[in-house]
């Protein structure tokens, strides 16, 4: 796979914001239901998907910009300091009593290739070189071959996401599967389902690639793993302050409200948003006066009174 900056059009110096917006971007443009006539946008979306896999993740970002892992998330063969007999690094001789290697023992017929040597070398570098040599191995030389790849969609409420509620879906493939809502999920995320997709006999399944979609909410607009609220307050409110109710997620929170709050202000309830990788979100309540639908002369006299002194 070619480099994720590369693939997402972004610079290595990028926010979190701008790789999320690059990929969102181009999700969009290549999401397989979108492009059912184009086989080439279905590989064009699984590319940028795994790009995010991998800057999406701070972890694995930090990774891969280090070269500790490859543009597909695996390990990068590092070798080790001073196997020609370095400083403080392992030699050959160190290893000379096992198959494949020089020195007095007997030479295995696959040379450097045989069982123990693999086995040592497994245990150097772990299942990254064991997967791969055994891979090459059944395929004589080539990777083992992966069937096609199937996407799905997966609509979930935002109380679902607040609660990284467990849902279940069937694939196209026929097969029912339990999703956990993951922490930190955006709109339009693309998850990858590893091992789920299309399969046959001598071949390794492809992958799901599971699109999630927030439904609307009644109340509550997402803006990353913040939530943004419209709230209706009494004009007795707005003008001497108090305290409100203001409903959440996790159920209704008391704020205050200092007096002649204008319409549009906005508050911020911290931690009562969505949860992000690093923490929750935030809930920004703008308050919106509303007017009596009763005709108060009280009210209407004071309006009055105003405009009269305003237009002197």
């Amino acid at each position: 796979m070619r480099n994720p900056y590369d693939v997402l059009g972004v610079s290595r110096s990028a926010s979190e914001a701008e790789i999320k917006k690059a990929f969102r971007k181009l999700a969009k443009t290549y999401h397989p239901d979108s492009n059912k006539d184009d086989p080439k946008a279905k590989d064009k979306f699984a590319e940028a998907n795994s790009a995010y896999e991998i800057l999406g993740d701070a972890q694995k970002r930090a990774q891969f910009d280090r070269g500790e892992i490859d543009a597909e998330g695996k390990p990068r063969f590092q070798g080790f300091e001073g196997f020609g007999g370095g400083r403080g690094g392992a030699r050959a001789e160190d290893f000379a009593g096992f198959s494949g290697f020089g020195g007095g023992a007997r030479r295995g017929k696959g040379g450097f290739g045989a069982d123990l040597g693999d086995d040592i070398f497994s245990q150097l570098f772990g299942d990254a070189f064991r997967t791969s040599n055994d891979g090459m191995r059944q395929g004589r030389g080539r990777p083992q071959q992966k069937g096609e790849d199937v996407s799905a969609t997966l609509t979930v409420t935002l109380e679902e996401v607040a609660l990284e509620a467990k849902k279940r879906i069937r694939l196209s493939t026929g097969r029912d599967v339990d999703v956990v809502i993951p922490k930190g999920v955006a709109d339009g995320q693309v998850i990858r389902l590893r091992g789920l997709g299309q399969g046959a006999p001598g071949i390794d399944p492809g992958d799901a690639l599971l699109t999630i979609n927030f439904a609307p909410h009644e109340r509550f607009t997402p803006e990353g793993s913040n939530l943004r609220q419209r709230l209706p307050i009494e004009i007795e409110e707005a003008i001497l302050g108090g305290t409100i109710r203001v409903p959440t997620l996790s159920g209704a929170v008391e704020m205050s409200i200092p007096p002649m709050t204008n319409s549009g202000r906005t508050f911020r309830l911290r931690g009562k948003g969505l949860p992000g990788k690093t923490g929750h979100g935030d809930l920004l309540v703008s308050v919106e006066i509303r007017l009596p639908e009763v005709v108060d002369e009280d009210l209407m006299d004071y309006a009055r009174k105003r405009r009269s002194a305003k237009a002197r």
